[in-house]
């Protein structure tokens, strides 16, 4: 398939064939160059639809980074023959900024310091990860952003910030709460799974799905009867996220038991 028959088959919307389309601009860039592209920060959704466009390409050489180990927004990057993944050092694209606040009373949330990075002219592709906490907030930006990030972005809610750049290495995400549910179903359908990670009545749950407030891993899904498997993250708009930890046997009563982890 060409670009425009991929784009076409792979792309939901407009703001996602954008992203779509400069991934592909950068894997033609890394072929062509025979040097290393990355894009900028995608979303879990837009990575989920990166994916199988790149196994309808051939399987180019890449990899996922998003400065640390189970980031959310990634960049992927697009690795020429000769170079091994082993080989790639995230520090050439990346960079984590530190955004220390007062420790007395400060309430800085994730959306403060977002909006406070959206105010000094940078957009969301141009930022991953933002790790909030007690005192500070450590912030996974391209590596072209930190300079702006660096000299501009002075405060964040009413509260001043101290800056300064930290190796990737330093970076520490809270690890993240999650409640274990154990529960069984008649069948691994999407809507009785839901239903059980977020203790809603069956009905509700359809509805969910059916209102389009439901993803299974990261791309909207609107059939309730879609069937899940072992590791699929199911997200609904509302009330958060889990993940289908273990599909086991049957209970005495012919049902499918399942272990969920809901985030918290």
């Amino acid at each position: 398939m060409n670009k425009t028959e991929l784009l076409n088959k792979f792309a939901k919307d407009a703001d996602e064939r954008v992203a779509l389309a400069r991934a592909l601009d950068q894997m033609d860039r890394a072929q062509n160059r025979s040097i290393p592209c990355a894009t900028q920060f995608l979303s879990p959704a837009q990575r989920a639809a990166l994916e199988p466009l790149l196994a309808a390409s051939g399987h180019p050489r890449h990899l996922f980074c998003g400065g640390f180990e189970g980031a959310e927004r990634t960049v992927c990057v697009f690795l020429p023959d000769w170079q091994e993944r082993s080989d790639w050092d995230a520090e050439e694209e990346l960079a984590a900024i530190e955004a220390a606040f007062p420790p007395t009373g400060a309430e800085l949330t994730h959306r403060d310091l977002l909006g406070g990075l959206m105010g000094i002219g940078l957009t969301r592709e141009r930022v991953g990860d933002i790790l909030v906490g007690e005192t500070a907030a450590q912030i996974v930006c391209l590596k072209e952003a930190a300079p702006i990030i660096l000299s501009q972005f002075e405060q964040a809610g009413r509260y001043r910030l101290r800056l300064r750049e930290i190796p990737l290495a330093d970076l520490a995400p809270a690890p993240a709460e999650v409640k274990l549910i154990r529960d069984t179903v008649a069948a691994l359908r999407l809507d009785a799974v839901l239903a059980s990670g977020f203790s809603l009545a069956r009905g509700k749950a359809a509805d969910a799905v059916t209102g389009g407030r439901v993803s299974l891993n990261h791309r909207e899904c609107l059939k309730p009867d879609r069937l899940v498997a072992e590791g699929d993250v199911l997200t609904c708009r509302g009330l958060g996220k889990c993940v289908v930890k273990t599909v086991g046997g049957q209970s005495r009563k012919g049902r499918i038991i399942i272990e969920i982890e809901r985030y918290l």
